[in-house]
């Protein structure tokens, strides 16, 4: 069998928009098809027909809905695939079964899958191109009962979108891949409602209702939306996370410990549960729902990996992201000491906004580090001007480890260190750190 370093290899031998691009945005998006991962799929068999499908795109919450969507159908019973990016530690975290990444054999076997057809293509795929058609063929051959799938970038022209869901869902409309032109958020929803089908049912959730005609016009059969037909109720902040009371369109779910922290990760159980209610058709087991929960955790999402210091990473990149982690860490952790923030972000990214919003955080200093490589990776000085402005001390380092290796250097156990900006860091942040 062809070795997994092998594969590897000939993977990363094709373009890869999430580095090695300035990628697409809405309103950007000549010359994109989907026909070239239709025609790979197509001589594959076509696996992306072979069970149902919940797609799930937003600007931000979309992993953490695919994770609470993923647990909710296990906690009912069904053997789950779920595609989701980017990942964290391992490109195995991408394709799972009933939550775990596969192996590395199941890796290997799956991309070598993709490899083998690969001549017979009149068009060489991408990198992401052939990661969702590994991991389409994998869950048909599996198999499973039903795949969680999220959409990669926007979601219209997205290599995800050869999946007809039984359920769309629209996590959020943020400012993230688009120029912030006047109508910037027209453009974005007109991209992510390309998700959505005619026979199938549209769950929205943060999205504005002056934008739900935007999805209506997709012609989804039902389309239920957060404030409207579904919601949170009474939430309070626990030990670890919050207890909420969901309240879903075809059922009610009090008192569900939520393993999360954020007010937001409370939204996305809410979307979760309408997502999979209309999968099943049906009020879902309350008790299901409360073990579907008890347990969900979300790497890379307001993760806690160290108390002495407390030390917090989150993925997030852009700054809506940013400023939900800084409302979390105001409400939900008790700093006594000094905030220190180790931030990076992909070229591509407007430091200014990403500063504005990430000043919520209150640091005492911020390190600026270099995040990615070729076009899209990012200059820790350009940060670093944005934040001069705000009057908070401000440093740069030449690499992830570096900075990191700055803030522990004087971190305290009465200190928080905060790492955000972008997913890349945080493998490096996790073994640095460690886990209490």
């Amino acid at each position: 069998m062809t070795s997994l370093v092998e594969v590897l290899d000939w993977l990363d031998g094709h373009l890869d928009h999430e580095t090695g691009s300035l990628g697409v945005a809405a309103g950007r998006i000549d010359g994109l098809s989907l026909d070239p991962v239709r025609e790979l799929l197509h001589v594959l068999g076509d696996p992306q027909g072979a069970q149902p499908v919940i797609h799930i795109t937003g600007t931000n919450g979309k992993g953490s809905v695919a994770t609470m969507v993923t647990a909710l159908l296990m906690a009912h019973g069904l053997t789950v695939g779920t595609a989701t990016s980017p990942h964290v530690e391992r490109l195995a975290e991408r394709i799972r079964r009933n939550g775990r990444p596969i192996d590395d054999d199941e890796l290997a076997e799956a991309l070598d899958g993709v490899r083998r057809v690969e001549p017979l293509l009149t068009t060489r795929p991408t990198w992401f191109e052939i990661m969702v058609a590994a991991s389409l063929r994998h869950f048909a051959e599996a198999p499973v009962d039903v795949a969680v799938v999220e959409v990669g970038l926007l979601g219209r022209y997205d290599a995800t979108n050869v999946v007809d869901g039984a359920v769309s869902v629209v996590t959020s409309i943020g400012g993230d891949h688009t120029d912030f032109a006047p109508g910037w958020e027209l453009a974005v929803a007109s991209e992510k409602a390309g998700i959505l089908r005619p026979d199938g049912t549209a769950v929205l959730g943060g999205v504005a209702p002056d934008l739900w005609p935007v999805f209506e016009a997709e012609g989804p059969e039902r389309m239920w939306c957060a404030g409207r037909d579904f919601g949170v109720g009474a939430e309070h902040v626990a030990i670890g996370g919050r207890v909420v009371d969901l309240e879903g369109v075809l059922g009610e779910y009090p008192e569900v410990l939520l393993p999360l922290h954020g007010a937001h990760q409370a939204a996305n159980a809410a979307v979760s549960v309408a997502a999979v209610e209309a999968f099943f058709d049906r009020a879902l087991d309350p008790d299901a729902v409360r073990e579907a929960f008890a347990t969900v955790a979300v790497p890379g999402r307001c993760e806690v990996v160290r108390h002495q210091p407390l030390v917090v990473l989150d993925g997030a990149h852009n700054p809506d992201a940013l400023r939900a982690l800084a409302a979390t860490v105001e409400e939900e952790f008790t700093v006594v000491g000094s905030r220190y923030l180790v931030l990076g972000a992909l070229a591509g990214r407007d430091p200014q906004r990403l500063v504005d919003a990430a000043v919520d955080l209150r640091p005492d200093l911020v390190v600026c580090v270099p995040v990615g490589e070729g076009p899209r990776a990012g200059d820790p000085e350009s940060l670093a001007r944005a934040w001069r402005s705000t009057g908070v001390a401000v440093e740069t380092a030449a690499s992830v480890s570096g900075g990191i290796d700055r803030v522990r250097s004087i971190a305290l156990d009465e200190d928080l260190v905060v790492v955000a900006g972008s997913f890349r860091l945080l493998a490096e942040a996790r073994s640095a750190f460690g886990r209490d």
